[in-house]
Parts: C-alpha cells; sequence; structure tokens
C-alpha cells in the first residue's frame, strides 16, 4: 500500500508543481479571470495526467509490476487513478459552468473573467487549429460524461463482469478523445513550458497505450494456448480444479503467481492463483472457487480438450524472504501462511513445491519441522479438499491449522500470538477475504509487527 500512495503522490505533486512553475505571475494572480482560468486549465491537465497514468498502467508491463510491487498493487493503484480521474474531470467542468452560474446569480460581472486584451501569458489562445475549438469543447465535454458513467459502472461490483470488461475498453476511445480536446484548446503559448512539453509526451505515450488497448494487444507477449487435459470437481468446498498443458508456450511460473485465464472469448480473461508448481512440463493448475455467476457456471461449461488461453504469470506474493531447505539454513524466521477460501490456491503451489523438492526428501529421512505455520480459514473442515491439504502439509512437515466456521473461533492476532512465541520475528503471508487480512494486520503491527513483515494479496480486476 505504501507504493501506491508513493506512486500517487509523486504523480499529483510533480504534475501539480510543473503547471504552476510553468504559468507567469500574471496567470498567478488572484483576479476572477486569471482564477477561474488557471483552475480550469489545472484541473484538465491532472485529468489528463491521471488517466494518462491510468493507460499505461492497463498495459500490464513487467517493469511497472515489479516497480510498483505486484500486478494486485498494480491494480489497486489503476482504481485509485480512475477515481482521481473522474473528480479531476468533474471539477473541471464545473469550473467551466462556475463564470456562467456567478454572473446568473448576481455574485460576479461578466467583465470580472473577461482576460484583458494586453495580457500574453501561459493561456494564450492563438493555436492554429483555432476553428476546431468548438468541436473540441463538446467532445471533451461528451467524454466527460461518458467517463463519469465508466467509472461508476466499473466501481459497481453488482455489474456483470462481462459486460465490464467490454465497456472498460471504450476508456481507451475516452482518452483519444480527451487528448484531441486538450491539444486543441492548449494554448500555443503553453506548448514551449515545462508542463506542455511534459504533456505531449505523456499523451503521445498514452496514445500508443491506447491504440495497444483497442487492437485487443495488452499482455498479448505473455499469453500462451492450451487444453484441457484433467477437471476435478470438489463438490463439498464448490472448488474446480483445472490441469491445462501449455506445451512450449508457457516459460514457468513461481508458487504465488497469478494468470488471466480465457475460458470464453465472449466472457473474456478472468485472474485466477496457480495452485501447482512449475514442473517444466507445460502444465498450470488452477483451483477455482465458485463464488460469482461465471464461476457458478463453469463446471458445466469445460470439457477435457478444450482450448484455452493464459496469460502470465503476475504477481509478487512469492514467499520472499522463505525458509531454505539447504542443509545448515533451516533457522530461518518463521513463516506464517494464513489462506481464506480459495485463497489457499497459492499456499497449494507452495506445498507442492517442498514436497517435491529433491532436498526435502533427502532432509526427511531424519523428520524436520521446517518453521511454517498454516492456518486454513474454510466453512467446511471434513472434505476431500481438506484432507488432500492434510497430506500435502504433513508431507511437507508443515503444521496445518483448520479454522471452521461454526465450529471454531475466528482467528486472531491473540490465536497468532499464543502458538507463534517468536510472532514478532515472524513472517505472515495472508491470501483471502480483504477485511480479514486487515483486521489481522492492524492488530499485529499495533502490537509490535513491522509493517513490512506482513504479505499480503490485495488483488482486484474493479
Amino acid at each position: 500500500m505504501q507504493r501506491i500512495k508513493f506512486v500517487w503522490w509523486f504523480v499529483f505533486i510533480g504534475v501539480s508543481l510543473t503547471y504552476w512553475l510553468s504559468i507567469n505571475a500574471i496567470d498567478q494572480t488572484l483576479t476572477l479571470w486569471a482564477l477561474s482560468k488557471s483552475t480550469l486549465y489545472y484541473t484538465g491537465i491532472m485529468a489528463t495526467a491521471m488517466m494518462s497514468l491510468g493507460v499505461v498502467l492497463a498495459l500490464r508491463l513487467p517493469f511497472i509490476e515489479n516497480l510498483i510491487g505486484g500486478l494486485d498493487l498494480h491494480y489497486r493503484l489503476h482504481k485509485w487513478v480512475g477515481i482521481s480521474t473522474a473528480l479531476f474531470a468533474l471539477s473541471h467542468w464545473l469550473i467551466k459552468l462556475g463564470p456562467k452560474w456567478l454572473v446568473k446569480n448576481g455574485f460576479a460581472d461578466a467583465i470580472s473573467f473577461k482576460t484583458p486584451s494586453d495580457v500574453v501569458g501561459f493561456f494564450a489562445e492563438s493555436n492554429p487549429l483555432t476553428p476546431a475549438r468548438s468541436f473540441a469543447k463538446d467532445l471533451g465535454e461528451w467524454a466527460i460524461y461518458a467517463m463519469l458513467v465508466l467509472v461508476v459502472l466499473a466501481l459497481w461490483k453488482r455489474f456483470p463482469y462481462r459486460a465490464f470488461f467490454k465497456t472498460h475498453r471504450l476508456m481507451a476511445i475516452i482518452y483519444i478523445a480527451l487528448v484531441f480536446h486538450s491539444v486543441v484548446l492548449f494554448g500555443e503559448v503553453g506548448w514551449v513550458t515545462p508542463v506542455g512539453i511534459f504533456m505531449a509526451v505523456l499523451m503521445a505515450i498514452g496514445c500508443v497505450g491506447a491504440g495497444i488497448s483497442l487492437m485487443g494487444k495488452v499482455g498479448a507477449q505473455h499469453r500462451s494456448t492450451g487444453r484441457v487435459t484433467a477437471i476435478t470437481k470438489h463438490a463439498q468446498d464448490r472448488v474446480l480444479e483445472v490441469h491445462i498443458d501449455l506445451g512450449n508456450g508457457w516459460h514457468g511460473h513461481e508458487a504465488g503467481q497469478f494468470a488471466f485465464v480465457t475460458f470464453d472469448p465472449k466472457e473474456g480473461a478472468h485472474p485466477f492463483s496457480i495452485s501447482s508448481p512449475w514442473r517444466n512440463d507445460g502444465e498450470v493448475v488452477f483451483h477455482i472457487k465458485a463464488l460469482g455467476d461465471y464461476t457458478s457456471k463453469l463446471p458445466a461449461n469445460i470439457y477435457i480438450g478444450q482450448s484455452v488461453t493464459v496469460e502470465g504469470p503476475y504477481g509478487r506474493f512469492k514467499f520472499d524472504p522463505y525458509p531454505a531447505l539447504q542443509q545448515g539454513e533451516l533457522d530461518a524466521p518463521h513463516q506464517v501462511w494464513i489462506a481464506g477460501g480459495i485463497g489457499i490456491t497459492p499456499f497449494l503451489s507452495r506445498l507442492h513445491m517442498i514436497c517435491e523438492s529433491s532436498k526435502l526428501n533427502e532432509l526427511s529421512q531424519t523428520p524436520i519441522t521446517l518453521p511454517i505455520t498454516l492456518y486454513y480459514c474454510t466453512r467446511i473442515h471434513d472434505s476431500s479438499f481438506v484432507n488432500d491439504l492434510y497430506r500435502l502439509s504433513e508431507k511437507a512437515h508443515i503444521t496445518l491449522h483448520i479454522i471452521a466456521s461454526g465450529r471454531d473461533q475466528p482467528l486472531t492476532a491473540d490465536r497468532l500470538k499464543q502458538d507463534i512465541p517468536a510472532w514478532l520475528s515472524a513472517h505472515f503471508w495472508f491470501c483471502g477475504p480483504a477485511g480479514l487480512g486487515q483486521s489481522l494486520r492492524d492488530d499485529l503491527v499495533a502490537q509490535g509487527l513491522k509493517n513490512s513483515d506482513f504479505h499480503q494479496e490485495l488483488f482486484e480486476m474493479r
């Protein structure tokens, strides 16, 4: 979360300072005409800058994912950048209407908002594209309306994902419309200022990103096509286990990563955690929980041999630092894994990896307990899925606690402290309901745990 805040504030402060340092002293005065124009341009520039960042984030570029710390944080930043864009755009529109409203209601004279004829500053409106100004203004206004509607739909969780997937791609068209609006209305003098040069470069990059999005090429270099080779239905847990053979097209993954899986091109890609380790055989396994309309119907709609597209891997939920498996390195900090519901999938991948490690097999000749404790919060405690989890944990010499709702007390920080004497030096890894994770984090950090030692998957597409 700290990286998300840092990037957002860095962009906000950076663009703001560049803008206010670019305009001259005349344009910075507090007269009504200067104030209305400066804030109008400022909110417009901030909306465009934020939306440009959102377009770039939507490309899912690996180096940006590394910079931010994972695609879960990446999408959280994308969400807040989208909200910020909408707020700046709305402010821009209201400021544009402000002078008319103030004059109409007798709060100011029309002449107060008129730029003096002898003033030539940042907002000089001479521009080779002047004939297109009227069209650009109308286009910008309608683009803002459309953007606000799409932002509301994106935040409305009950809006079907399939419809969201399609409508959200319209953002690229809206962005291009807003770029046209900005280019036409940006004063000629403004282009030779620091903020003018900065925005020209940013909008050029954004337009390239929008074009990639419109062509459906986002993540194309990370896509592999394969076939479903096995399906297991864990009916009690409402979990579907799907094995996919991607052959040579898949170049590997690490435990804790996820991928976008397309079973039906009409539905689009959905993100699922990878629950298998990488064995250099092209196979990936997903455990998919029936949580919504799409995932509930999936068991009836997929079949052995079905063609599937997988894009990835993504994510930085990689269990570092983790207990080394080499001889003499078993004094690593205790790891505490906490899974809620289908949040068990990244831990399954890690469990399989440990079980299949040749080093562990050598060490198993004299049983050892690795410093890992796994808590699985679930509704059902005696299903075949849970029995498999017990088997894997025993084989990996990992301590497993099943926290079943209705049978056991909810997991708390006090329970963790009681079970893990060295909890202050432990590393906690959480994947599950955001509320539970935040509650545990807050309680543990308040009692002395380093915030950086609590790792939480924050992934949400919306």
